[in-house]
């Protein structure tokens, strides 16, 4: 039977890039993987036709040779014919591998730091700033406990006029295999702890880590318009890595302090502003503030009622890399008058006596006509 083209198998065009190869072979992975399909021989057959088509797709060398030959390329005596002599079970075993190297492929370079010595841990460090500087940036300093490669011995670990030796039991790799039936199980090397080299005479400044204890002292600069949880990377700035490995990350994790007055909701602000309630009656304006320390005039139209929202475009936070500007709301609340004279309280029934209800308070006296009705119905 002709075998089906490594394209097709995939379901990937034929000048898919390798990244879309990969995801394409670990979704029919998963899905035809033998444990998850146990007895059918059809997956089975599958499993072992998408780890044959990757196998070559993978490698430019012989994705080359594919695209111009086809499956001659791999035949009996072809370049690759030598890789099928296994049958299934070494299609599987290295399949089953390939899954689980691919998936984890990043963050095993990361453990490692390239090499065979493991890189330096990535560190967190939070940071609390207010409203207005989110708004407008800055520049702020911190102060983080770290390690640094030991100056001693240049970050190598061995004592000055020694050199690390290759470890014997992982050929300097750092990591070892064993092979349990079909499945291929990779860890870090026992004998050297994955630095794939071994100290026979360590530094006494490090005690051959490489490195050693400090605080740092670093720049950060905070973009406007960054928001509650924005993380801000700092590349090589976290802990030296073993042994002269590369030092990880630092990662400043942004947090944003409650305002007295101001509640930010994505890049619009708002504000709840009280009114006098002769303003909010009559009509008026007002000052109000601004995130950016100005001040901003609204008109208050005669009538006003509390809820009613006054928007001011451009007013509010500026966008994380961005030239845009949110809004800014202000939410009027109407302040019932307190600690009245006897005049003002004579003065207020007299207003309230010169009209009728309906006329002066229309929400009022619909709202009570309402719950008179129901009350009515209520009796029949």
């Amino acid at each position: 039977m002709a075998k089906e083209d490594f394209y097709t198998l995939l379901g990937v065009q034929k000048g898919a890039g390798l990244e879309d190869v990969k995801k394409a072979y670990r979704k029919l992975a998963m899905k035809y993987h033998p444990d998850r399909n146990p007895g059918d021989k059809l997956a089975e057959r599958k499993f072992k036709d998408i780890n044959e088509a990757y196998d070559v797709l993978k490698d430019d060398t012989k994705r080359a040779a594919y695209d111009r030959f086809g499956h001659a390329a791999f035949e009996q005596g072809g370049p690759g014919g030598a890789q099928h002599a296994g049958g299934f079970e070494a299609g599987f075993a290295s399949g089953f591998a390939n899954i689980f190297d691919e998936m984890f492929d990043d963050f095993s370079q990361r453990q490692r730091g390239g090499g065979g010595t493991g890189r330096g841990a990535d560190l967190r460090y939070n940071m609390d700033i207010t409203l207005e500087e989110a708004y407008g940036g800055k520049k702020a300093s911190v102060r983080v406990p770290t390690t640094v490669a030991c100056t001693t011995c240049r970050g190598s670990g061995a004592a000055q006029g020694s050199t690390p030796s290759a470890c014997t039991t992982c050929r300097g790799a750092g990591r070892v295999r064993s092979q349990s039936g079909f499945f291929t199980v990779e860890r870090t090397c026992p004998a050297c702890g994955g630095a794939g080299q071994v100290i026979r005479n360590p530094c006494k400044s490090c005690n051959g880590a490489g490195r050693v204890q400090k605080e740092k002292t670093l720049s950060v600069s905070i973009p406007p318009g960054v928001e509650d949880g924005t993380r801000i990377r700092l590349a090589g700035e976290g802990a030296a890595g073993l042994r002269a490995a590369p030092p990880g990350d630092l990662y400043i994790f942004l947090g944003i302090q409650p305002h007295r007055l101001f509640r930010r909701d994505g890049p619009n602000i708002h504000c709840r502003v009280p009114i006098p309630m002769t303003v909010a009656a009559v009509g008026g304006a007002i000052d109000v503030p601004a995130v950016d320390g100005t001040r901003a005039r609204i008109t208050i139209p005669a009538g006003t009622q509390s809820g009613h929202q006054f928007r001011l475009r451009g007013k509010g936070m500026q966008v994380l890399r961005s030239t845009a500007r949110g809004d800014m709301f202000i939410e009027a609340m109407v302040e019932t008058p307190v600690n009245l004279t006897k005049r003002q309280k004579e003065l207020l029934r007299e207003f309230e006596n010169e009209s009728p209800r309906e006329r002066q308070s229309p929400e009022s006296h619909g709202f009570f006509t309402k719950v008179r009705e129901i009350w009515e119905d209520l009796k029949e």
